[in-house]
This record gives C-alpha cells, sequence and structure tokens, in this order.
C-alpha cells in the first residue's frame, strides 16, 4: 500500500535536503501520514532560532497533523524543541533515515509528551543512507556521501550535531547517482559536512578523486556532476586531474575559507593558510580556465580587527571568488571561540554589508564577462536555468524544463544573464551511447 508522503520542511545545507528527500520516501514507506517533519539548522544561533520559528509555524499551521522535529538543532539541544507546543516526537541525526523509527512513529498513538528518540551522535561508525528516486521538482539532485566532521574548528558546533567523519561506500554512491540519473536527473551534487575527507574511514586508499572518477565512469548518463563545500587543502592528485580534464564534472568549486588573514585562520583551527588558498585557486585557474569560485566567509570572528579583515576582502579580490556565502560571526555555547574576546554586533553587522556589496561586484563582473558568449544551461523552470559555473539564466525563450540548451547570454537583470537559446539539447551522449526522451523528467 502507498502512503502519501510526509510534508517536510528543510532548513540548513544541501545535506539537510537530501535527507529530507530520503525522510519523506522513508516516512511514508512505513506508513506515517497526515506528518510534518522540520529538518533544522544550527550553522548558526539565527538558524537555530529559525528552526524553532518554523516548529512553531507548523503547528500552528497544521492542527491535528503529526508533528516530528530532527536536523542539528534538534540533536544539539533537543529539551529546548520537545519543550515546544505540538512536537510529537524528536529523531536524532544518526538514526533519522531508519526505517524501524518511522514505522514506531507511524504505530505510536498520542501520548504526553514528545517522543524523545535522539541518539547519542558521537558513537556512530556509519552514515544513515537511503537511495532516493527522486528530489522534489528540481532537475538537480544532490547526492550524500559523506556525513560528521573530525574536526574542530573553534566556531563551529555542527560536529556535535552530525558527529565524527564517516563516508558512505563507493558502491552505494554509484548507486545513488545512477539511479537518479535514471529517472531524468541531468546534474547531481556530490554533498558533505567534510567532503574532501570522503574515503578516509574506509578500507584502502581511496580519496575523493576516486569517488568521482568512479562515478563518472559508471554512470555515463550523467551530464553534470557539481561538488558541494570543499577543503582547499584536502584536494587530492586525483581530484585535481578530473577538475583539469573531466568536462562533466563542473567548472565550479565553492570552497570553505571562512576568512582571509592567517591570525584569525590559526584562531579558528582551520588547517590552511592564506597563502595556500592564493596558490590552490591560481593552480586550478590555470588548469581549468573560466572556473568559477565561490566560498564560505564568516565576518568579524572574535579578535577580528580592521586590518584582519581587509585580507579577508583582499583575498576575494586576489583568488577571484564569484559566489560567497557570508556568514556574520554567531557565537555558539560550548565552542572555543564563544570564550574569545567578541567583536560587537554592530561592527560584525557592518563588515557582512562590506563583504556582501563586495560578493554584489563579483557576481556582476562575472555576469558581464559572460555577455556576448554562448554557454550550456540547465533548465530548471520556466524561463529559468543555471551555467556549468552556476550562474542563474533568465531566457527569452521557454524550452522543456529540465533539459540542456546552449543559449547566448545577451544581457543582465540583476544577479542574472539573459540568455536566447540558440540550440535544445534534447540528447546526451555519454560513454555508452544516447539517453532517450522518454528517461528524462
Amino acid at each position: 500500500m502507498k502512503f502519501a508522503r510526509p510534508q517536510v520542511e528543510t532548513l540548513g545545507c544541501r545535506l539537510n535536503e537530501y535527507e529530507s528527500e530520503a525522510m519523506s520516501e522513508v516516512a511514508a514507506a512505513q506508513g506515517l501520514s497526515n506528518a510534518i517533519i522540520v529538518n533544522t539548522c544550527a550553522v548558526t544561533a539565527e538558524a537555530t532560532r529559525k528552526s524553532r520559528q518554523a516548529v512553531r509555524r507548523a503547528a500552528r499551521q497544521n492542527p491535528g497533523a503529526k508533528l516530528v522535529v530532527t536536523g542539528c538543532a534538534a540533536q544539539i539541544d533537543p529539551a529546548s524543541f520537545a519543550a515546544l507546543d505540538g512536537v510529537d516526537a524528536l529523531i536524532g541525526n544518526g538514526t533519522k533515515l531508519a526505517p524501524d523509527i518511522w514505522r514506531e512513529l507511524s504505530d505510536r498513538k498520542a501520548e504526553d509528551g514528545p517522543q524523545m528518540l535522539i541518539d547519542d551522535i558521537m558513537s556512530a561508525k556509519h552514515p544513515s543512507n537511503h537511495l532516493i528516486s527522486s528530489f522534489g521538482k528540481r532537475a538537480r539532485a544532490h547526492v550524500q556521501v559523506q556525513n560528521g566532521c573530525d574536526h574542530r574548528c573553534t566556531f563551529c558546533i555542527i560536529p556535535y550535531g552530525r558527529g565524527n567523519s564517516r563516508s558512505v561506500p563507493m558502491k552505494e554512491v554509484v548507486s545513488q547517482v545512477g539511479k537518479l540519473a535514471g529517472h531524468g536527473y541531468r546534474e547531481v551534487v556530490l554533498s558533505g559536512v567534510d567532503l574532501t575527507c570522503w574515503g578516509k574511514d574506509l578500507p584502502g586508499e581511496s580519496r575523493l578523486g576516486n569517488l568521482i572518477a568512479c562515478v563518472l565512469d559508471h554512470v555515463p548518463e550523467l551530464e553534470r556532476l557539481r561538488l558541494s563545500s570543499i577543503d582547499v587543502v584536502e584536494i587530492d592528485s586525483k581530484l585535481m586531474e578530473l577538475i583539469e580534464s573531466e568536462q562533466r564534472l563542473m567548472p565550479h568549486l565553492h570552497l570553505s575559507l571562512q576568512a582571509g588573514n592567517n591570525t584569525i585562520l590559526k584562531r579558528m583551527k582551520r588547517r590552511h593558510l592564506r597563502e595556500d588558498a592564493i596558490r590552490i585557486c591560481t593552480e586550478i585557474r590555470q588548469a581549468r580556465p573560466g572556473i568559477a569560485f565561490g566560498a564560505d566567509l564568516i565576518a568579524g570572528f572574535p579578535t577580528e580587527t580592521d586590518a584582519m579583515f581587509a585580507d579577508t576582502l583582499d583575498l576575494v579580490r586576489e583568488c577571484g571568488l564569484t559566489w560567497l556565502h557570508v556568514f556574520p560571526y554567531s557565537s555558539r555555547n560550548g565552542t572555543p571561540a564563544a570564550r574569545m574576546p567578541q567583536v560587537g554586533p554592530a561592527e560584525i553587522r557592518k563588515r557582512a554589508a562590506m563583504l556582501r556589496e563586495l560578493a554584489a561586484q563579483c557576481v556582476h563582473q562575472h555576469l558581464k564577462d559572460w555577455v556576448g558568449r554562448t554557454g550550456k544551461v540547465l533548465l530548471e523552470a520556466s524561463h529559468i536555468g543555471r551555467t556549468e559555473q552556476f550562474a542563474e539564466v533568465m531566457l527569452t525563450e521557454d524550452p522543456a524544463a529540465g533539459g540542456n540548451c546552449t543559449a547566448e547570454f545577451i544581457g543582465i537583470e540583476g544577479k542574472r544573464l539573459i540568455g536566447r537559446p540558440v540550440a535544445l539539447e534534447a540528447e546526451f551522449v555519454g560513454g555508452h551511447g544516447a539517453r532517450s526522451a522518454e528517461s528524462r523528467r
């Protein structure tokens, strides 16, 4: 018997997005209906606040539905979420994809107080995983290949929500990507908490580059492979080789940089220095001309002076960054950075605004550089798509969503390119031939 999928509200990262799809499938298969799942985020204090807000809103707007809360914020601080009105159950990150958990919830009758199913995340030895067949109505799908983190950056609370690093075995990753490609997904994003640590806990000498090569070799029908955030000093030699030579690996990398001043990087307990970031961006750009870089950057880390922050602004220019995720520093109880001398809230907001203004300039310059050129666009919705470098495109005509077209970029509107389709690419020829039109979404 098929059951309607529970409604899921997702906050936070791409990993959460993948797990939300998986939870929805698992819960429906186990008979859980008339349910709302809120998959929370704890990367900043603001993310936790928004997660609580989402839970309250879900309870208010869905009276009578079973309300289940999971994700990093619920894992780290279950008591505060259990205290919210309307919560029926809290599920830990280590077990939220386990079928028996959802079966138990589907069979459970209403009782006083929420059911607490929070695991000891630090004892988790294997990443919970579930093969999904779809990713909502999107043209792009995310695949979890790694979870948790063995490093302890002084500002980060996420290891306490995700546990230590665990890798999804290569065979399972290939199966998941193949399943999604078989259902018509033209682009897949490999995601993880510490993606470049993939394979270190598995037998043998496998690294992320080996995984990517295996996926591309065994799933020839996949047209685009993209990576979520990576650590610059963990890029292995095979990955560098693929960046240079493999056209299906997108020319767009998102780097976990966080700051541009070496003193701040050391106080953050990062594994790279400013010079490493500049060197690696230079090497990659030489290997793959035209590649676009994104980066995570924190404004107002404890002890950061104006001069130190200026180094971060300069790093954006020296590395040629385009897509910036700017995080105003958020103190998290239990982290070493919370005990350091803090920068004032007004100064943090000011520096974050300066970074975002610089980011807007970088995006505009990137888009300007593409005007008058042609490029491939993956259609995501009516008239909307993205380039291989991840720029959003508004098309003057509307090819079928979920396909590829070649477009001439004729202008800029806000943060988008304006593109005129010049060829619709209905078929993709991979290593083993063309994919049929019937298999596309």
